[in-house]
């Protein structure tokens, strides 16, 4: 037998134990982005939903290096992010069984609202806020009817904190939002370096091999092969929790840090469409057929670079960057020179139907 390693390197990370499911189908923003009384007042997060990946090809602006001025083609993610709202939309998130429910939330607040002594209460809330409260932070949900490819009616809600301007200026400004829209490009801008904080696509029960990377056992391993062959000595007299065991794969809560935001598409705007400044062919962000298991994108969109956590659809929690971004690669403003739009569904070859008819012409009835 040949010689043998007496120590390696560990499989698999112990940094993100217990790799358990997610207590929360949203992405939980564990923590806000510095406060700055300095700058302007603004919402720090937003909720999107995962819609597919494509391509883009862009000139890459990069001084010294081998790429610099050549085109260079990148995975990018569309997240639809239709504009979020600071209002009473929200009643199905209240109940387990909204068709058999009587529907009686927020029925007694709107009714403060409605009289005299209600309106009085509500502002002397507010005064107490800005007298005593050290961080605002405001209620949005998404507008989940806007989303067709989604079946689901319950709309997300989630706490997001206003930074800047003194705890006056965010409870005017927070209280300035209510019963409005939040589009996307209230919170981000193109070519900012951004957080997304979501839950991983679930795998169910999975053995070592694939859960934490362990090496196969040789072939005749009698009673299976794709096993820890020693789990640990006779003493102590328990299994210790270092070592690799079967178990939950996926949908772990995870966040991802530093993603580039390559478009910012409003409905309306030129930008909304995959036309860039190079490729002037009239032609939506979504591909040909669709984004598979997804459909059509309706909304406002994000487009970022690389990947996200998740499947399709899947609610993700996009967050203003916890440090101050200053390296070359979050300074550089991107130039997309084309984005792809052929179908994701086999091996696409048209960028639009026109272009597909053209090329077979007039097909038989």
């Amino acid at each position: 037998m040949s010689h043998r390693k007496f120590e390696h390197p560990r499989h698999g990370s112990l940094g993100f134990l217990p790799r358990k499911r997610a207590a929360c189908h949203r992405g939980k923003v564990k923590a806000f982005p510095k406060d700055d009384p300095n700058k302007p007042c603004k919402l720090t997060a937003f909720l999107g939903y995962k819609a597919g990946m494509t391509h883009i090809v862009r000139e890459v602006e990069k001084p010294g290096s081998k790429l610099h001025k050549k085109e260079t083609c990148e995975a990018v993610t569309i997240v639809e992010t239709p504009p979020m709202h600071l209002s009473e939309e929200v009643k199905r998130r209240f109940y387990k069984h909204w068709c058999k429910s009587k529907k009686k939330a927020f029925t007694k607040y709107s009714k403060q609202y409605e009289s005299e002594e209600g309106k009085k209460s509500i502002e002397a809330q507010l005064e107490k806020m800005k007298k005593y409260a050290t961080v605002i932070r405001v209620l949005a949900h998404t507008q989940i009817r806007k989303m067709k490819g989604l079946k689901q009616k319950k709309a997300h809600l989630m706490e997001i904190q206003v930074n800047g301007g003194t705890i006056a200026d965010k409870v005017d400004f927070a209280y300035k939002f209510f019963e409005k829209q939040v589009p996307i490009d209230a919170v981000f801008q193109k070519d900012e370096m951004i957080d997304i904080i979501g839950v991983t696509k679930g795998k169910g029960y999975e053995g070592v091999v694939t859960r934490w990377g362990v090496t196969r056992l040789p072939r005749k391993t009698h009673r299976g092969l794709r096993k820890v062959a020693c789990i640990g000595a006779w003493h102590p007299a328990r299994v210790s929790f270092t070592v690799a065991r079967a178990g939950q794969n996926g949908y772990h809560h995870r966040t991802e840090m530093n993603k580039k935001v390559y478009r910012i598409g409003k409905v309306g705007d030129e930008t909304y469409s995959a036309i860039t400044d190079y490729d002037r062919t009239e032609k939506d962000i979504t591909p040909m057929g669709g984004f598979p298991h997804y459909g059509v994108v309706k909304s406002d969109y994000l487009m970022i670079k690389g990947c996200c956590v998740g499947p399709k659809k899947r609610v993700v929690t996009l967050r203003q960057s916890l440090i101050n971004q200053t390296s070359r690669l979050a300074l550089e403003e991107i130039k997309l020179k084309f984005i792809d739009t052929s179908s994701k569904f086999g091996h696409g070859r048209f960028q639009t139907t026109q272009e597909k008819q053209k090329f077979y012409g007039r097909l038989k009835a």
